[in-house]
């Protein structure tokens, strides 16, 4: 037992942790400390998972299966004061719009055609040998509107896991939703917090009707302090639900040849307690080890890749992974060098966690360069200030690719323009078109070349960890989302677990040589600079003391200071950002660009102004967060960071480092 509930909902204090060693087959656990000795190595992880998540199925998101959200479109229109409780954004409030009996007719035929057997065999002739399966709690232990509306869910799990039994590859199950939600997100199973602003009969069409961004937290943990920004109790009755979650999916597929393991909470928030979270990790572990020993046990860094978290958790254990989702989708618009460098950069963060840690899986990332995907930030809103490009509109599915002609909100009506209820931001179907990735971005080069391209190098620099899932298998709407529309363009090898030569080992050649120059842009204001100039003299190694009698302008500074931190900082996942006022640019470039000669010999030979040690790099959340390299967080995960720090006024390690004024700085570098 995880904790004592003590007959109440929420307590305050957990039982005293015994010090009694715990002997399992292959090793021993000692719960004082939540480490383990003894370790046979019976089950060794030798081989790379190169896989995909089987995501919008169990656990839905509107954004990956549109037309099956369709039917809550213009539902002030058709409901007036009661589209509140007759609009589904998520997996809860699908079940409460419709009702158990009409959602669960709905959700069979979801189940049984979004992942089939022909998906299955076309993954494996690509070359994935995993899947990653998001799963519900509520499929184990049903509860409030899931009781009926989610019955026969866990026959479609065994059907597919018979199909990967069938086709020789394995798969990862991924407690994606627990009660309460865990980070505040429909990927949860709820979107947490949607507060109803106005109704359609007294505000005009077009008026924002619902908002979930000014305030997002989860309370799959405890009840969150939004003043304070804790929480103020911690819901042990919740964490010992999931934790009778974890043993039912045990013991129901301990025996199945065909589980490679558990992962039993996807991207909690990063604001859950971190000794709440891994107390639930390791009770988590110890039963899992109990029935299914060899099982891989996989835990979520919690938007929190970073030594100082994790560096003593789990020492010694068998058969356990750190899962970091990387994502491209939420960096400041920058170059397609940026983007190329961003991705080969990670291979020496993940190196250094997997040296250090454990062994490293990369469990989301796709190949968007921006969030323009419908509904990606929530049904019928986005998240302020995104996305940062004109996205690409183009024809939306009228009938669903995947349920059958005539599906409740089908065929999507091609004359009305956007239609509520509306959120703050803007994002849905407008005379037949939908926003999807920007497809012209880079001018001269086509969407599949520069998402092949980009491919190999994230390929390349995931080389270094225990594998990847890509999110997603597919979906119906954006193919830089989309692994089989993308492997059928060619943009993967033709085999992902056996890469030739020349496809995915060479991308990174430049990149590893240092052959670009971090300059700063031009045109950004000055604030920026003068705050990216701080950061970098104030880094070790970077000196600075002539700089102003050296170089008359401001942006000049920025070019010697970026230039040289970089170089110093980059193979440890060190990116070019600045908070978006720097860019990479090639050697080659270097004339066109105005570069000076102490920046190109920097860029060529690796030269800095001094020497850095590694303590240097993580002296602070914030240097942390930017020598990275990372974009870590889920889908939606890391943008519920996003809104959290524009209130809190204050760094954390996630996609939005903060300066010492408080002003946003999105790194260059989700989610995952």
């Amino acid at each position: 037992m995880l904790l004592a509930v003590a007959g109440a909902a929420t307590v305050t204090s957990a039982l005293e942790t015994e010090d009694i060693p715990i002997k399992f087959r292959d090793f021993i656990a000692h719960d004082s400390t939540q480490t383990c000795s003894q370790d046979i190595h019976s089950t060794p992880f030798n081989m790379q998972v190169r896989g995909v998540n089987l995501g919008g199925w169990l656990v839905l998101e509107p954004w990956l299966t549109p037309t099956l959200f369709y039917q809550f479109l213009g539902t002030q229109e058709r409901f007036g004061d009661k589209a509140p409780e007759k609009t589904g954004m998520d997996q809860y409030t699908f079940c409460t719009a419709l009702g158990p009996e009409e959602a669960n007719r709905q959700l069979r035929i979801h189940w049984n055609q979004w992942v089939t057997e022909k998906d299955i065999a076309e993954l494996v002739s690509f070359g994935i040998n995993s899947v990653r399966i998001p799963v519900g709690d509520w499929m184990f232990v049903p509860y409030g509107p899931y009781v009926g509306c989610t019955d026969g869910s866990i026959e479609h799990l065994d059907r597919v896991l018979d199909l990967c039994k069938k086709y020789g590859i394995n798969a990862l199950i991924d407690i994606h939703g627990h009660i309460g939600s865990q980070n505040g997100f429909d990927n949860s199973g709820r979107a947490h917090q949607v507060k109803w602003t106005s109704l359609a009969s007294t505000q005009p069409v077009g008026t924002t009707t619902f908002e979930h961004w000014p305030i997002r937290y989860a309370e799959w943990a405890g009840t969150f302090d939004p003043i304070n920004h804790n929480y103020s109790s911690i819901n042990y009755t919740n964490l010992n639900q999931s934790l009778e979650v974890v043993s039912r999916i045990v013991k129901r597929y301990a025996g199945h040849p065909s589980v490679l393991g558990l992962q039993p909470v996807n991207e909690p928030w990063e604001l859950t307690p971190i000794d709440v979270l891994k107390n639930f990790y390791w009770d988590s572990y110890k039963r899992i080890k109990d029935l299914a020993p060899s099982w891989k046990f996989v835990v979520h860094d919690s938007f929190r890749f970073g030594l100082n978290y994790w560096s003593n958790f789990m020492k010694g254990c068998p058969d356990i992974a750190l899962d970091t989702h990387i994502y491209q989708a939420w960096m400041s618009p920058t170059t397609a060098e940026d983007y190329g460098s961003n991705a080969c950069q990670q291979k020496y963060t993940l190196s250094s966690m997997e040296n250090a840690l454990m062994p490293v899986i990369v469990g989301e990332w796709s190949l968007a360069t921006d969030n323009c995907a419908m509904w990606l930030n929530g049904f019928n809103d986005n998240l302020p200030g995104f996305p940062k490009v004109e996205c690409t509109l183009q024809a939306c599915p009228v009938e669903s690719t995947y349920l059958g002609y005539g599906f409740p909100g089908t065929p999507l009506d091609i004359t009305k323009p956007i239609q509520g209820p509306y959120g703050t931001g803007t994002s849905g179907p407008s005379f037949g078109k939908c926003p999807v990735n920007k497809h012209d971005k880079f001018p001269g080069t086509s969407l599949v070349d520069f998402t092949t391209k980009l491919n190999r190098k994230k390929l390349n620099g995931y080389q270094v960890g225990h594998g990847w899932y890509f999110w997603n298998f597919k979906t119906e709407l954006d193919f830089t989302w989309d692994f089989l529309q993308l492997a059928r363009a060619g943009v993967f090898p033709k085999n992902v677990s056996h890469y030739e030569p020349d496809e995915v080992d060479d991308a990174c050649l430049r990149e590893d040589k240092g052959q670009f120059v971090c300059k700063a842009k031009r045109g950004v204001k000055q604030f920026e600079l003068e705050n990216g100039l701080k950061y970098a003299c104030n880094s070790p190694g970077v000196d600075c003391t002539a700089i102003n009698e050296t170089y008359a302008t401001l942006v000049e500074r920025c070019d010697y200071a970026y230039n040289a931190y970089w170089h110093l900082e980059r193979e440890k996942g060190a990116t070019c950002d600045f908070g978006g006022s720097a860019h990479l640019v090639s050697v080659e470039g270097t004339d066109e660009e105005n570069a000076n000669p102490q920046q190109v010999t920097a860029a060529v030979w690796g030269t800095g102004d001094g020497t850095s040690t590694k303590n240097d790099v993580a002296r602070d959340a914030s240097s942390w967060t930017i020598t990275s390299g990372f974009v870590v967080g889920g889908l939606c995960g890391v943008l519920v960071t996003l809104v959290v720090l524009s209130i809190q006024k204050r760094v954390r390690a996630t996609t939005t480092a903060h300066d010492e004024q408080g002003e946003r700085l999105p790194l260059m570098t989700k989610e995952s």
